[in-house]
């Protein structure tokens, strides 16, 4: 009994240690950051330029997020439920922007949407827009919402599906009404890591569009001018504008009903 309980015990602080070592690992430099900043951090947020970069990462984070839901989870519907050709290399696909440099990914898009692709054929002035900043968020982030959703729909069990289908529920009604109501914590745990992926996107968007500026090229350029005296406030105040939406969503999706079992 005491062996045992020395062994549990030896077990949980090995965890602990684990564990803590990688949370400090992440919690010293944001601490770091945030401290050496000082109050140039809230002086930082009543510049207009800060401001604007941070409205223009929040919002075309945002706009990839709707756009990955509305094209991600119908695909991560079909790659969980569906036995279709080439399912694998499908999935290889969706996993490909994890693995290539994001600066590829920009000048990937750079020719499929660029003055050499799509751009120039309906004389859409694609690089320094709106729009080249969301596909190249959409691009990177995209893997998040998919393979999430895709998760949460495989864990639902298909006798469900199948029991309402016997009853008379269309396919709409199955999707809407079995499969997305189970599967919804996954599917907003994708959109969330889609977000925040989004948003922390440098190496595509600064190849497609340096101007209007998202909160992480303004952060270069402010190094590369004015170092970490410049750049650090901008930097901090992302960490915490990053880490208050954070706190929120997770309170707001993820708390328990009363009654739900801890």
């Amino acid at each position: 009994m005491r062996e045992s309980l020395f062994v549990s015990r030896f077990f949980w602080l090995v965890m602990w240690f684990a564990a803590g070592t990688l949370l400090g690992f992440v919690v010293i430099p944001t601490v770091l950051v945030v401290a050496r900043s000082g109050s140039a951090t809230f002086q930082s947020a009543g510049e207009s330029q800060v401001l604007w970069a941070l409205l223009n990462s929040f919002m075309c984070a945002g706009a990839a997020v709707v756009l990955a839901a509305l094209f991600g989870v119908p695909l991560a519907y079909i790659l969980a439920t569906r036995v279709i050709v080439l399912k694998r290399l499908i999935e290889a696909l969706v996993d490909l922007p994890l693995a290539v440099p994001h600066s590829v990914a920009g000048i990937a898009l750079l020719w499929a949407l660029g003055k050499p692709g799509l751009g120039g054929i309906v004389g859409w002035d694609f690089v320094g827009s709106y729009g080249a900043i969301i596909a190249a968020m959409l691009f990177v982030s995209l893997p998040y919402a998919v393979n999430g959703a895709r998760e949460g729909f495989g864990l639902v069990q298909q006798r469900l599906g199948d029991v309402a289908r016997i009853l008379g529920a269309s396919e709409w009604r199955v999707f809407w009404g079995v499969y997305l109501p189970i599967a919804r914590r996954a599917v907003l745990a994708g959109l969330l890591l889609t977000w925040a992926r989004a948003v922390s996107e440098f190496g595509a968007v600064v190849i497609l569009a340096y101007h209007p500026m998202t909160a992480p090229v303004l952060i270069w350029h402010r190094f590369e001018t004015g170092g970490l005296a410049a750049s650090g406030p901008v930097a901090a105040l992302l960490l915490l504008c990053c880490l208050g939406v954070f706190l929120v969503l997770r309170l707001i999706l993820w708390r328990r009903k009363p009654d739900a079992p801890a």
